[in-house]
């Protein structure tokens, strides 16, 4: 691959709306034809299972990192390999490889659930390269948390070396993480607008934006996003009455954008944990000193709570509390994928601390190829307006989505 050369084109001088619906074509393409043009360049592929990854170090070696979020597949040769009941995007994400439309060189996935620690030993049975996992610290609180981790990334560090045959030096980690700062950066600004004027950027074309930066060369994507903030910011649009709320629940496996579209026409979504794993560190990374044990500590002392990281110094309760909060919003969505137990779990706790709390809170599930949701709309229309007209107590409000 060339330094000048995009995979995502046609973009370019464009309005605001053409490019959007550009990019949601592109990020619904199951095929990825932005990474299939990159390996036909010679270009090598790493693909990460949820939650976090850090990309950097594929970057560094002149790896594209891509984040494996499942897609549109109809999973007949995945449902062989693994059990009837788990989620979705387990079984989507693995299909994707022994289909062909994803093609790698490596890939590594996490210990966040027992379904996640299974899938790198069959990814590595059934398609020709490696799969791994990448065990980030159990206990982040350790004060050893963050030497075990710096230990780790060197290990992986070494699978990518032997994939590209380029020995990552620390002038190569500190360009990527300069990148992938500018990267963060652009991102956290795109969230700001969310917050502050949600009506200049609807939620799915937030998540679009941001999903591209899950399989786009990080420099392709920050080019884009740079281009299109000030588009949004300018973008003249009125602002609605609508309720403001957080959605929490989407931290691995991502509701369909349909779903997003039908939750927009009822509230505003002023923040949520969709693609945490890309937002994950909240600062920029230190570019002084050892690069690897900078990313390290990004992650310890620096980073987003997840239900599948276990830190007493952020309390998932307190966490949901205070983003609700900074985002001045009414109301949360509490959400978890089907099958989805680390989700599932977080629901009791997070239930537990809007009521304490008095804040209204709307509980469902979905599923990544769900296409139906009339049932959703028509519950989340009460619930909103049982809140906006104080008809009825809405703290706590329990309602399920119908449909699949």
């Amino acid at each position: 691959m060339t330094e000048s050369k995009r995979y995502f084109t046609g973009w370019e001088g464009q309005r605001l709306e053409a490019i959007l619906a550009q990019c949601r074509e592109l990020i619904e393409d199951p095929s990825y034809p932005t990474v299939k043009a990159w390996r036909a360049d010679g270009g090598k592929v790493l693909g990460h299972f949820q939650v976090y990854f850090p990309e950097e170090l594929a970057h560094a070696s002149g790896m594209l990192p891509v984040r494996v979020c499942g897609g549109e597949t109809d999973c007949v040769q995945a449902e062989s390999l693994f059990g009837s009941y788990l989620c979705s995007v387990i079984k989507t994400s693995l299909d994707l490889a022994l289909t062909g439309n994803l093609e790698l060189d490596l890939f590594v996935t996490h210990p966040i659930c027992d379904a996640a620690r299974n899938l790198g030993g069959i990814w590595d049975r059934n398609l020709p390269y490696k799969g791994q996992i990448l065990y980030l610290p159990q206990n982040p609180n350790s004060r050893f948390a963050a030497e075990y981790l710096t230990k780790e990334y060197r290990r992986v560090m070494r699978d990518i070396e032997a994939v590209t045959g380029h020995k990552i030096t620390d002038d190569d980690l500190g360009a990527s993480i300069a990148v992938y700062n500018r990267g963060r950066a652009l991102m956290r600004e795109l969230y700001r607008i969310r917050r502050e004027a949600p009506w200049k950027v609807s939620w799915d074309e937030s998540v679009t934006l941001t999903a591209l930066a899950g399989f786009l060369p990080r420099e392709e994507f920050n080019d884009l996003l740079a281009t299109v903030l000030p588009m949004i910011e300018a973008r003249k649009t009125r602002q609605q009455d609508k309720m403001r709320v957080v959605f929490e629940g989407g931290f691995c496996e991502t509701p369909p954008m349909d779903m997003m579209q039908t939750v927009d026409r009822s509230c505003y979504v002023v923040d949520d944990d969709l693609f945490i794993g890309l937002r994950f560190i909240l600062d920029d990374v230190s570019a002084e000193g050892d690069p690897v044990a900078n990313l390290a500590t990004a992650y310890i002392d620096h980073s987003s709570y997840s239900p599948v990281q276990h830190d007493a110094r952020k309390p998932k309760e307190e966490m949901l509390l205070h983003r609700i909060q900074n985002a001045g919003a009414e109301a949360a969505i509490l959400a978890a994928a089907k099958m989805c137990e680390p989700g599932l779990d977080e629901q009791v706790a997070y239930s537990q601390a809007l009521d304490k709390n008095g804040i209204p809170y709307f509980v469902t599930e979905f599923e990544e190829n769900q296409t139906t949701f009339d049932h959703l709309a028509i519950q989340l229309e009460t619930f909103v307006e049982n809140i906006m007209f104080d008809e009825a107590d809405a703290g706590g409000l329990r309602v399920g989505q119908g449909g699949a």
